[in-house]
């Protein structure tokens, strides 16, 4: 699924090409960390949290080779439910869209190639969304202040402590410089998918992304 090099250009182009006032957002960096949020506990991103929380709860997913997050069941639940939708409450469900959207396509390009998802087909993916990740250009990295602290800790699904945000961060900041240190320029050879693929998995991400905060904008 999409790394934190991924989901922050998603960020950037949202706030590029839509405009923070027409997705609804006030707090950009808050809505910029809730979009690394759904990964901050599960352990594979930042391995030095306090504690850890199973993937099938941050993510509203089965566990499964190539989990689809439940998407719309965190919005109903956390931003059309909860009794304040946070900046960082919508970063958190974009993110789950993004995954929801590049894994479907991921299931869909296996199954056209005739392929079973398993360890080849994980590790030619992830060896693939690595290389994808490099060719974006990316600067946002969150900042940690005491607005950020608070949406964090009032999060709806489980809160996330002071300790765990600043290790997140530290992450995310290291994610930016290795990208700029390890740009990748043109069009780079994946092993598994294709340049075609990730171009129409991002355009549908970024849509179904924009479309629901837009919506949601216009209504309030």
């Amino acid at each position: 699924m999409p790394s934190w090099n991924i989901h922050t250009a998603h960020v950037e182009r949202l706030l590029r090409e839509e405009g923070a006032e027409a997705l609804g957002v006030t707090d950009v960096n808050a809505f910029l960390f809730g979009n690394l949020a759904p990964d901050v506990y599960v352990g594979y991103m930042v391995p030095s949290t306090s504690h850890r929380i199973d993937y099938k709860l941050t993510h509203h997913a089965m566990r499964e080779h190539i989990p689809l997050p439940r998407a719309d069941e965190f919005w109903d639940f956390y931003v059309e439910g909860g009794p304040e939708t946070t900046d960082l409450t919508l970063g958190a469900w974009a993110h789950l869209v993004a995954d929801q959207v590049y894994n479907r396509h991921t299931r869909a390009y296996l199954e056209r190639i005739g392929m079973e998802p398993g360890e080849e087909a994980r590790v030619g993916k992830q060896a693939d969304f690595a290389l994808f990740g490099r060719t974006l250009d990316i600067s946002l990295v969150p900042r940690v202040d005491e607005a950020l602290l608070a949406q964090c800790a009032a999060f709806g699904p489980y809160s996330i402590g002071e300790k765990d945000v600043r290790a997140a961060v530290d992450v995310a900041r290291g994610i930016v410089e290795r990208n700029r240190a390890e740009h990748v320029d043109g069009e780079p050879s994946y092993q598994l998918l294709t340049a075609e693929f990730f171009a129409a998995a991002r355009e549908e991400a970024h849509e179904a992304i924009a479309a629901g905060l837009r919506s949601r904008a216009a209504l309030r």
